[in-house]
């Protein structure tokens, strides 16, 4: 009985760790010229090309953070979001930067390493591609090869899916850390007044 509450109390500390990682998603934004088209009087949304939505399924392999001295207690190195996040796009040539953080109450949260994905030849897909009528589900538009100068793992593949959309799928390597990918599928949240389409 008391073997039985311990292991149920060490599932639920797992489960409460792995809901409270966290991805942080922010753009890139580099060079003066950047810095100085936010300092321009020209509204944020007459700038704004539309609105990305990323879902974060699931994190692989993760580099395990807060070894504990007093137990063990076996942490989730695989955890799935499910969460979705949505980005404003203004300029596609800005990388979207993505971090992994473990989150702790008490302390600083842990760094679980961070990577990056180019949004470039996914609007590139959604404009050329604008009649997803005629276009079957399933069909592949486009595929990006994993390369040096990206962080993908594997073919990311930008497709039409079951419900007649546009999505891409990236598998992400995680840098600045001995270990650890992430999973992200990315598809374009269409509004009044999108001037991109």
């Amino acid at each position: 009985m008391k073997v039985e509450k311990e292991k149920r109390n060490l599932y639920q500390l797992a489960v409460q760790r792995r809901r409270r990682l966290r991805a942080k998603m922010h753009s890139l934004i580099e060079g003066a010229s950047r810095a100085a088209d936010l300092e321009s009087s020209e509204s944020v949304l007459d700038k704004l090309m539309g609105l990305l939505r990323v879902h974060v399924k699931r994190g692989v392999n993760l580099a395990v953070r807060d070894r504990l001295k007093t137990r063990i207690v076996k942490k989730d190195v695989n955890p799935e979001w499910n969460d979705d996040l949505t980005l404003s796009i203004t300029d596609p040539d800005i990388p979207v930067s993505l971090t992994v953080y473990d989150h702790d109450t008490f302390s600083k949260d842990d760094k679980m390493g961070d990577s990056e994905f180019e949004v470039r030849s996914f609007i590139e897909a959604l404009k050329t591609y604008t009649n997803l009528e005629e276009i079957p589900s399933g069909t592949v538009i486009s595929r990006l090869k994993p390369s040096t100068d990206n962080c993908l793992v594997d073919e990311s593949a930008i497709y039409v899916n079951d419900e007649g959309k546009i999505v891409q799928d990236l598998f992400l390597r995680l840098r600045n850390v001995e270990c650890g990918e992430v999973e992200i599928q990315l598809q374009w949240i269409h509004y009044l007044g999108s001037k991109t389409f």
